[in-house]
């Protein structure tokens, strides 16, 4: 067992590693088979005060902090990852099971954002914008908001806490991080470990490990943190957003989604099975942009089911360490029970199991259902694991109500031979991303990120990361003299 399963497991407060003083413990468990990892006591309501207070004091320092010494920190956190890839890689196999092939793109990725993170030090600057009145100069300046309190998932918990942590402290604000308590590791303490050991002023970033069930809605009522960033359910989303909206913050919300994929009679049908099943079974399915519905044109579907089901047939499930394992374990329990009962209510309703996967422990073999009615409820919702509903249609138009008729709107893609039609399908999808010829689990550090309907609220990457965690300052200096009517 990693020593980062004893040495992180630990509130990180005030540039201190310290345990919680809260009345119960979250206990790290490995999803595979259930290994105590680790035994976390939780943070309080009060040290939740002492996290978001540490980062107001030292925020005011880093803002004023030449940006090129803000960027060395970010430097270094790269190559601390890089230096200990391995290690890393095997935290996030036992904390969350993923498998290799997942824990190298997860790292992957996060090493991509902090790349960005590195230019965005740099990048915020201001503007002069011309005014009406003769002599006078309008300066509008880009600042940080503060403090951002980030909470984070746990299906990519290092990629998905460093995606908003690294960004915000970057543009000059403090963070207080609460991760997921599924992954207070990957997702939590080894990012303070990592900036720690990177030079980051201490008490600039913290990190709570911590449950509503302990705190309430401490974290995000707390009068010091500007801007909420959540990534999570569209139950507990609402939740934020209502939450900030009373308390005058600002929320950035990534929410579930409920992705299709589609396929076009003239697309390459090979293709497009590879991209599908990539696309539902990454990491068991557990990922807001997996394609929970698989959408095949009528007139080819039978030969894009046949070559579908004989391609899930052949992936691994097993032990995520094993480097031909392709399905790893769901993260717990519950999550294993809501897959078992999505199956039995598909059948229930009529759907027909052309792959019934069975669940021993957290490990769920894949299920592909066909001929689920029309107006079942779990055509509507989020399906969190490896459970696919292969739907077919009729022409475009009957494809695009079907793929609209969801609560949710993040991604999607379509396949087919007419790249121009397949931009103008994604033209007619009501989501915040949508792919042509490609799978539906795409995120990239300059591309804006995010959904539309109960997918979430705002973007984050690239530009649109500057605008979550900055606030815009109009000064104005008049040359001149003003002339007044009084």
């Amino acid at each position: 067992m990693s020593s980062y399963f004893t040495d992180l497991a630990q509130q990180y407060i005030d540039g201190e590693w310290r345990p919680g003083t809260g009345a119960w413990d979250v206990i790290d468990l490995d999803p595979y088979d259930d290994t105590k990892l680790a035994s976390i006591t939780v943070a309080t309501v009060d040290e939740v005060d002492q996290a978001y207070r540490a980062a107001a004091r030292a925020q005011k320092q880093w803002a004023e902090t030449n940006p090129y010494t803000r960027r060395g920190v970010f430097e270094r956190a790269l190559r601390l990852i890089e230096d200990r890839e391995q290690e890393i890689a095997d935290l996030i196999i036992a904390e969350l099971g993923g498998t290799r092939v997942k824990a190298g793109f997860e790292l992957h990725l996060a090493k991509e954002f902090l790349r960005e993170a590195v230019h965005l030090a740099l990048s915020p600057g201001g503007r002069i914008l011309p005014s009406p009145g003769d002599g006078k100069e309008n300066r509008l300046y880009r600042i940080p908001v503060g403090v951002v309190g980030v909470i984070s998932p746990f299906n990519f918990p290092f990629l998905l806490s460093l995606k908003s942590v690294a960004p915000a402290l970057a543009l000059g604000n403090g963070v207080v991080l609460k991760p997921h308590q599924n992954t207070p590791i990957a997702g939590g303490t080894l990012l303070a470990k990592i900036f720690e050991e990177a030079g980051l002023p201490g008490g600039l970033f913290n990190v709570v490990i911590t449950d509503i069930a302990e705190i309430g809605d401490a974290f995000i009522e707390h009068p010091v943190p500007k801007v909420i960033s959540f990534t999570g359910s569209d139950k507990v989303g609402r939740h934020v957003a209502s939450v900030c909206a009373a308390n005058f913050k600002r929320s950035v919300l990534e929410l579930g989604g409920n992705s299709a994929l589609v396929v076009l009679d003239d697309a390459d049908l090979d293709y497009a099975v590879d991209a599908a099943v990539f696309s539902r079974f990454v990491h068991q399915g557990q990922v807001c942009m997996a394609a929970n519905r698989v959408l095949v044109d009528r007139s080819v579907a039978d030969e894009f089911t046949e070559k579908f089901v004989a391609k899930v047939r052949t992936l691994k499930v097993g032990d995520p360490r094993d480097p031909q394992t392709v399905i790893g374990p769901v993260i717990n329990s519950t999550q294993a029970t809501a897959m078992s009962g999505a199956v039995e209510q598909a059948l229930a309703e009529g759907a027909t199991a052309l792959v019934r996967g069975t669940v021993t422990g957290n490990l769920v073999e894949p299920s592909v259902l066909t001929g689920l009615p029309a107006d079942s409820a779990l055509l509507q919702q989020e399906i969190f694991g490896p459970v696919v509903f292969l739907v077919s249609f009729d022409g475009e138009e009957e494809a695009v109500r079907i793929v609209n008729d969801t609560p949710y709107g993040l991604s999607g893609a379509v396949h087919t031979g007419d790249i121009e039609r397949g931009v103008a399908f994604a033209k007619r999808i009501d989501t915040g991303m949508f792919h042509v010829n490609d799978g539906t689990v795409h995120d990239e550090p300059i591309v804006p990120f995010g959904g539309e309907k109960h997918s979430g609220l705002g973007r984050l990457n690239g530009e649109t990361t500057a605008d979550a965690f900055t606030t815009l300052k109009w000064i104005s200096v008049q040359h001149g003299r003003s002339r007044f009517p009084f």
